[in-house]
């Protein structure tokens, strides 16, 4: 798949996209990010993509010429499936659509910034308006960065071990269990003669009863912790 992520902050994403998963990702193959610098669509020589609001409000403005070139350059080399703005107003983003996401060939996430964009190009241009969560954000970068990061990981391939991905948290609406590594026993360096062990069921063998160990535990922390879950 491809996504193309157009921000007025190239710096501040590019990095992230060349390690970890994403860069993974890409090496293999299996994914293309691209990340675009708005300021290169603006007609104005000191390259300004922004202004003042109409009717007084506070704050600046993405203006639609920038965005309008921008995403018209795009869309003339490919089609895209979703043209995603990411907004505090939008849909909430969640494992389900990161799913969904993953599936399409491509998509296109533009990262607000100042007050946001003009209200014309959401209205015209924008497909999907997606958010990450309750809060503000200086600029959609980083909900655009946690995107991407969750959309392509998913990928078949991508994770080497495809079973880990498909038991993350959220797959089944559900928590993920409590999880651990050698040593079985561990004492704490502020008390060496506790000991703080890894559940019996785990060192057991036995695969029914330790996959039946890991959804009971799942239950019991979703119904503590995220109780929403289990009523979606």
């Amino acid at each position: 798949m491809r996504i193309d992520i157009i921000t007025v902050l190239p710096e501040l994403i590019e990095p992230f996209t060349q390690e970890s998963i994403l860069g993974r990702a890409q090496k293999k193959g299996l994914a293309e990010i691209h990340v675009h610098n708005l300021r290169d669509y603006t007609t104005d020589k000191h390259r300004r993509v922004d202004d003042y609001p109409f009717g007084g409000a506070a704050g600046m403005l993405i203006q639609c010429q920038p965005l309008d070139a921008c995403i018209s350059a795009l869309k003339a080399e490919r089609n895209y499936d979703e043209i995603i703005f990411t907004a505090p107003d939008g849909e909430k983003f969640d494992q389900p659509m990161a799913n969904e996401l993953s599936l399409k060939e491509n998509i296109m996430i533009i990262c607000g910034h100042y007050k946001g964009i003009d209200y014309r190009i959401r209205e015209h241009l924008i497909t999907r308006e997606v958010s990450i969560g309750d809060y503000v954000l200086t600029g959609g970068e980083l909900a655009a960065a946690v995107m991407a990061d969750s959309i392509v990981r998913v990928i078949p391939g991508v994770i080497g071990d495809v079973e880990s991905a498909l038991s993350d948290s959220f797959q089944d609406n559900l928590l993920e269990p409590p999880v651990y590594t050698r040593p079985a026993e561990y004492h704490p360096v502020s008390n060496p003669n506790e000991t703080w062990p890894v559940p019996e069921i785990l060192l057991s063998g036995h695969e029914a009863k330790i996959k039946e160990w890991e959804y009971e535990q799942a239950l019991a922390r979703t119904k503590a912790l995220r109780p929403d879950l289990l009523e979606e």
